[in-house]
């Protein structure tokens, strides 16, 4: 392999393509409490709105966020970011489902950064918890005709 075909081998975008198998059973009651919990862990000594976030893998494993301001405001840390962080951190993969509440346990819909940023590791296929009894909202309804990894490649001039 020549040096340019090693580098186009590790920047195909061909993981985020894939779509999230619909057979992984969902834990949405352990994800809502998982994520209530986060709340705890959550720094929000401005606006005193605390957010956690839990999620399920395609391969089965949990991961957290909880929000962390910042006093700039824009710097502020969603919990959905947090939570992104955290999949990286235990090695990458693709996110299935997300519980999101507020630190009263309620459902809290993610904001437009973090619907983009949901996207790149879940895709149109992520179920977003909308409460108990409720069915998921595909991320794909929230966030339609998403720029992803895939339009880098074919945007640049």
């Amino acid at each position: 392999m020549v040096r340019g075909e090693i580098r186009k081998l590790f920047t195909q975008s061909e993981v985020y393509c894939l779509r999230v198998s619909s057979s992984i059973a969902i834990p949405w009651n352990e994800l809502r409490e998982r994520a209530q919990h986060a709340t705890s862990t959550s720094y929000a000594p401005y606006s005193h709105v605390t957010v956690g976030a839990c999620a399920v893998t395609t391969d089965g494993r949990i991961i957290e966020g909880a929000n962390v301001e910042n006093a700039s405001y824009g710097l502020t840390l969603c919990a959905e970011c947090s939570l992104v962080s955290d999949l990286i951190r235990q090695g990458g993969g693709r996110i299935a489902a997300v519980s999101i509440v507020a630190g009263d346990g309620e459902p809290i819909a993610p904001c437009g950064r973090c619907r983009q940023v949901l996207f790149e590791h879940g895709g149109n296929d992520l179920e977003i918890d909308a409460g108990d009894g409720v069915t998921p909202t595909r991320l794909g309804d929230l966030l339609p005709n998403a720029f992803g990894p895939e339009d880098v490649g074919l945007r640049r001039s």
